[in-house]
């Protein structure tokens, strides 16, 4: 398989200061191909001292630089323009892409355009609130709440989506008139390379998008521990958000988190059960579950339960495992071994819980799929509340079924988590689904659905999912600062003092 083209620079990895740049101790890291476990390519590995260059210039870019005076319009055309290069480069980044994370091309595909449809969001989001007038009560003062950027940004991304989650931080930040520091996951960078790459050819200022690459505690840490940082903005696990929350509280820096959900989808005797099973399938085993909003916990009335995850099973055992680059392939491989070795921890721990295995639960035995990070889908029944296997995110080709009788135990249930990212309600009544939907405590709930999102809603999650929201005009809200600015047009002494009065008077 050939090594993917994903640099047009010549000089190193990391972007600081309008030059690619090698990192300064000189580390590199390979990054692997989890569909055969080959190399496929050496990037530069940074260190403390590259995230702080690299939060240095996008200091000094904000404080000095002309990008956060920069005009609306003018911003909003850099954002399109970075839109109509994504669709430009659309094949070659669907391939590194997949290379990358081993997710289908036509997945990788989707989630280029999906891109593109965020920026284009965001550049027509960035002209539209010049603010609001506030009615002060007196004919004297001109009263204007006015909107301004928050500074530097440190955007984390995660290793599952890499490019579409970036850009739910990258859009909206520089729309807002910010200036960030990109840190992909050490896991899967290069699309987020070729993201750099596209923003340096629409004419991006210097200094206003930097990119380091590196672990979370080598470079993570130095940018969210940085005084220099005004926001921190973070997707992936709950130990590294907690973490990320306390750090960043020495500095008393806006954070923004999203960190996962065990999301209930919950299916009612009256639903389409055809529909409801083929979502049920989409839910949990697209990207062999890597997904944050996986509707890996399937809630099932009794009167359906026996019938429905038999069929489940049925149709889970013919889903096509192989690489992203197979047409054929319907599910690919996790992201790595070690990923792979957590999801088998966790099938083990379901077994030794009582948890009763209908299909999966293995790696599959076919001979071309020995080199890559491949694991059956695994559909796991006679569950309870109780269980961790149903507590806890598992991030893989994992679904849990429970059963439920009531209306009220289906919510009870559906709640019945640390998380609140996502969940699905399937069923005929209306009614009924909205009751549901209402009653749920998911930041995104779908009827008769479950997976689509949109860059004109909000997104993120209650309880342990996280804080803040990405997407919508909310994701806006978060790169920007309230300023209220109070004119009096007649100014005139009040003296309040006594003492304050001209001696004379």
């Amino acid at each position: 398989m050939s090594t993917p083209d994903t640099s047009m620079h010549l000089d190193g990895a990391l972007y600081i200061d309008g030059a690619w740049v090698a990192a300064v101790a000189g580390d590199s890291r390979e990054v692997i191909n989890p569909s055969d476990g080959s190399a496929l390519q050496r990037i530069d590995e940074g260190s403390a001292a590259d995230a702080l260059a690299a939060v240095a210039a996008a200091r000094k870019a904000f404080d000095h630089g002309p990008w956060p005076t920069t005009s609306a319009t003018e911003r909003s055309a850099l954002l399109f323009k970075v839109a109509d290069l994504l669709g430009r480069n659309r094949s070659r980044i669907a391939m590194v892409e997949t290379l990358d994370t081993g997710k289908t091309l036509t997945e990788s595909g989707i989630d280029v355009d999906d891109v593109a449809a965020v920026f284009r969001y965001y550049a027509a989001l960035a002209v539209g609130d010049p603010g609001r007038l506030v009615d002060a009560g007196n004919p004297a003062v001109l009263s204007r709440v006015v909107y301004e950027p928050v500074g530097v940004c440190a955007l984390i991304g995660p290793w599952n989506y890499p490019l579409l989650q970036m850009s739910w931080k990258v859009a909206p930040a520089l729309a807002a008139g910010n200036t960030v520091v990109l840190k992909p996951s050490e896991v899967t960078p290069l699309s987020t390379l070729i993201l750099v790459e596209l923003l340096v050819e629409a004419g991006i200022p210097a200094g206003v998008v930097n990119l380091v690459l590196g672990s979370g505690p080598a470079v993570g840490a130095p940018m969210v521990q940085s005084k220099d940082v005004d926001l921190v903005s973070f997707t992936g696990g709950l130990a590294t958000g907690r973490a990320i929350m306390r750090s960043a509280a020495e500095t008393v820096k806006k954070v923004a988190l999203e960190l996962g959900g065990k999301n209930p989808n919950i299916v009612f005797a009256d639903a389409d059960l055809d529909a409801a099973l083929d979502a049920a399938l989409t839910g949990v085993f697209l990207h062999a579950g890597q997904v944050c909003s996986a509707g890996t916990r399937l809630l099932l009335h009794s009167s359906i339960h026996d019938e429905f995850v038999a069929e489940l099973a049925r149709r889970a055992e013919l889903i096509t495992i192989g690489s992203g680059l197979d047409e054929a392939t319907e599910m690919p491989p996790l992201v790595s071994a070690a990923h792979r070795a957590k999801v088998e921890g966790y099938v083990a721990l379901g077994l030794s819980e009582g948890a009763r295995l209908l299909c999966g639960g293995q790696r599959p035995k076919d001979a071309h799929l020995q080199d890559g990070f491949y694991y059956s889908p695994t559909v796991f029944v006679d569950c309870h509340r109780g269980m961790r296997i149903v507590q806890e995110e598992t991030f893989g080709p994992i679904v849990t079924v429970e059963r439920f009788e009531t209306e009220d135990e289906a919510v009870m249930l559906g709640n019945d988590t640390d998380y609140g990212l996502a969940g699905g309600v399937w069923t005929a009544d209306r009614a009924k689904a909205h009751r549901v939907a209402g009653r749920l405590r998911h930041g995104t709930v779908w009827i008769n659905d479950f997976g689509p999102y949109l860059p004109q809603a909000e997104w993120g999650g209650f309880k342990l999912s996280g804080s803040g929201r990405e997407l919508g005009p909310a994701g806006l809200a978060e790169y920007r600062e309230a300023k209220h600015v109070y004119e009096n047009t007649a100014p005139a002494a009040q003296y309040w003092f006594s003492g304050a009065r001209p001696a004379d008077s």
